[in-house]
């Protein structure tokens, strides 16, 4: 079993949807891939910054779901990264009401010396130096690096992305953002642009249609699980990145027929994710409900059909 080594954000969000409104709860990519990799019992560890403002009894929380806070910098005299939003009726699309950068501004992430020979890395939503600096930290290359970005990078540092992108195995981005990196509208000729950038394997997440996966003329699409309510889209995308990264960890086959087993795994994390507000409903997530969920997947997708 290989260590997981996720780097990203611990924070506060304010949410509201329609289904109603939060005030400050514990948030944040590094947060939400760290809680859904610990569904697979592989050790975790977590890089990122928080301030004095941030509960001790968060942090306790996430050890005792065996994820390693080492890499957690406390600053005692700044504020917490906060994110505050507020989704539209399609739950689709949402406002940026809030964006306080805070200690996330300096931050310089420091890599554990446990965890620099981590066998998979999950570089989150972060400046591109930010993540390339946490490779540059590891004893040896990773067995498999994912990297996460968004519009932001591309707008301001896309040459800095071009860079660190060279370097990773695994991208995973949404359909907006695959098309914005390589100015297709197809999504399959988009992947193959990405490709020749650098990543190997290219994951494109699509919300409530699934999620696609494409690698060397190969293709592989997961359905969304259906659900009757969704209360809040906050982190599902870091929870199937995480669902993703931990089920490779566990299995160690990083070969694409596994990979599509990951997707489907994170895609099924992704979708409690979504029943509840911030981190509430991966906080309580039992193994027998993951299991259960996964049959539905299973239910969803498979059928016997004779071709003649």
């Amino acid at each position: 079993m290989s260590k997981l080594l996720a780097v990203g954000t611990v924070a506060f969000d304010a949410i509201e949807t329609p289904f109603g409104k939060t005030d400050k709860i514990l948030g944040g990519s590094g947060t939400f891939v760290g809680l859904a990799a610990s569904q697979f019992g592989v050790e975790t560890g977590v890089v990122s910054v928080v301030g004095g403002d941030f509960p001790a009894s968060y942090l306790e929380m996430m050890n005792s779901k065996g994820i390693n806070t080492d890499g957690i910098e406390v600053d005692e005299k700044g504020k917490t990264f906060f994110w505050s939003g507020k989704y539209h009726n399609d739950m689709n699309s949402r406002d940026t009401l809030v964006t306080e950068l805070n200690v996330l501004e300096t931050f310089a992430p420091v890599v554990p010396e446990h965890f620099k020979d981590a066998g998979i890395v999950m570089l989150g939503n972060l400046h591109p130096l930010t993540q390339a600096s946490v490779l540059d930290q590891m004893k040896e290359i990773p067995k498999l690096i994912v990297l996460d970005t968004m519009n932001f990078w591309m707008d301001i540092a896309l040459e800095d992305l071009h860079t660190v992108l060279k370097r990773v195995d695994v991208i995973t981005i949404n359909d907006e953002e695959a098309r914005q990196l390589s100015g297709e509208y197809s999504l399959v000729n988009a992947a193959e642009k990405i490709h020749a950038i650098g990543p190997k394997y290219v994951v494109i997440k699509k919300g409530e249609h699934g999620a696609l996966l494409f690698s060397g003329g190969k293709m592989f699409a997961a359905p969304a699980l259906p659900l009757s309510e969704v209360f809040d889209p906050t982190g599902a995308g870091d929870t199937f990145a995480g669902g993703f990264c931990g089920y490779l960890a566990k299995t160690e086959d990083l070969s694409f027929e596994n990979m599509k087993n990951a997707i489907i795994y994170g895609s099924n994390l992704a979708s409690f994710c979504v029943e509840k507000f911030g981190t509430e409903r991966m906080q309580v997530l039992t193994a027998a409900e993951v299991v259960h969920r996964l049959q539905a997947f299973k239910d969803l997708t498979q059928y016997d059909m004779n071709i003649a």
